[in-house]
């Protein structure tokens, strides 16, 4: 298979600053976020970013892999919910740090999940590689419900 490195670091930098945009709200009111009581697994504010650098790097070559791969209704609708997924993405953070509301976030984050799973099994069938590739982040997102589980229940 021939990479189109063009293509591959032109998804890589998209999904990198499409999941920036969650970073508007995630910076805009640290004052609220700092005032709230955290579970005592809370990471660090550092580690947020590089983690999440990662996996949208990780969500840029999956996207990769799953467009070059022949086209197909498998290969649409991985595409179709690969979208969906990351509006889903961005509104976390819209909800979470941009309304300081960690209850509808939570409600939300399971929707989530729901779509990374889905998106997850549609780029197995399209690419395996690409399957594999969101493993990381579904499970990232996974302990990120719990904490927002965890914020929600210390703030109610």
């Amino acid at each position: 298979m021939k990479i189109n490195w063009f293509l591959l670091v032109g998804f890589i930098v998209a999904c990198n600053l499409i999941g920036a945009l969650g970073a508007l709200w995630t910076a805009s009111d640290g004052a609220w976020y700092n005032g709230i009581s955290k579970p005592s697994f809370n990471p660090p504010s550092w580690v947020f970013g590089p983690v999440w650098t990662l996996l949208f790097t990780l969500m840029g070559v999956a996207l990769y892999l799953v467009w070059v791969a022949p086209s197909s209704k498998i290969r649409t609708i991985a595409l179709v919910l690969f979208g969906v997924q990351f509006v889903f993405n961005v509104l976390w953070s819209y909800l979470f740090f941009g309304l300081n509301n960690p209850l509808w976030s939570l409600i939300e984050i399971f929707v989530l999940l729901i779509f990374i799973l889905a998106t997850g099994i549609w780029f197995y069938m399209a690419n395996s590689y690409a399957g594999y590739l969101l493993i990381p982040y579904f499970l990232w997102v996974s302990f990120a419900s719990f904490l927002n589980w965890a914020i929600w229940n210390l703030n109610r």
